[in-house]
């Protein structure tokens, strides 16, 4: 791999300014100045450092986030605050959120420039389930269990795919495999009842880490990329 390429794989800068740097003498190649950007390394085995730090490689990036309440799940809003201006110190290019929440829906989003993941996480044929935690404006009842269960018309051209659901000490648990637009509000209120508060536990494999406060995030550890 190029010098330049690795560099700018890791957010150091784009090939112009890594050219720069490197002409500054500020990046050092198993201790060994390089002169030239195009310069081939090996990612696993050779020791970069830009500024004397060492720079680890990362092709992609992958970052657990708990999403506060007020924040838009996308790349760019006008002048509301997106999920990816929450990231914005790690410095990483081509972030997305896999998936959307509403924005006034709080919990679990992965963001991550790994585009064949993204896909396969939202992509309707893998049935990737979904948990969330719903607090609803009326109690639900064992009738509105088995309805939320067994599939709902909610306006569709068909109705929602069988979900699971289950009563806590903290609400209604409901468990699903689609990403219909408001599709957890819809099902709620096609059992004429209505969501007060709506938090993502878990996605697929990942669940929220429940030492992240709102608007804090962590990259994805090696057995949970592995659980992914």
């Amino acid at each position: 791999m190029r010098i330049d390429k690795f560099l700018a794989d890791n957010s150091i800068g784009t090939r112009k300014e890594i050219k720069a740097l490197i002409k500054a003498g500020r990046v050092q190649v198993n201790g060994i100045n390089p002169s030239d950007p195009g310069m081939h390394i090996d990612p696993e085995k050779d020791e970069v450092r830009y500024d004397g730090n060492v720079i680890f490689y990362e092709r992609y990036h992958y970052y657990m986030l708990n999403k506060p309440a007020g924040v838009v799940s996308s790349t760019r809003e006008g002048a509301s605050s997106t999920v990816i201006d929450l990231l914005s110190a790690e410095g990483v290019k081509n972030l997305s959120p896999v998936g959307r929440l509403d924005k006034d829906t709080e919990g679990l989003l992965l963001i991550t420039d790994d585009g064949a993941l993204l896909h396969d996480l939202i992509s309707p044929s893998k049935h990737v389930e979904k948990e969330y935690l719903v607090i609803t404006e009326k109690p639900v009842s064992d009738d509105d269990i088995k309805r939320l269960e067994e599939g709902l018309d909610i306006g569709d051209d068909k109705p929602t795919l069988p979900a699971k659901a289950y009563l806590a000490e903290d609400g209604l648990h409901l468990i699903i495999t689609e990403g219909r637009f408001h599709q957890v509000k819809r099902m709620l209120e096609a059992v004429d009842n209505s969501v007060t508060y709506l938090k993502r536990l878990r996605m697929g494999a990942l669940t929220l880490d429940s030492k992240l406060q709102g608007g804090e995030y962590r990259k994805l550890t090696k057995e949970e990329l592995c659980r992914l």
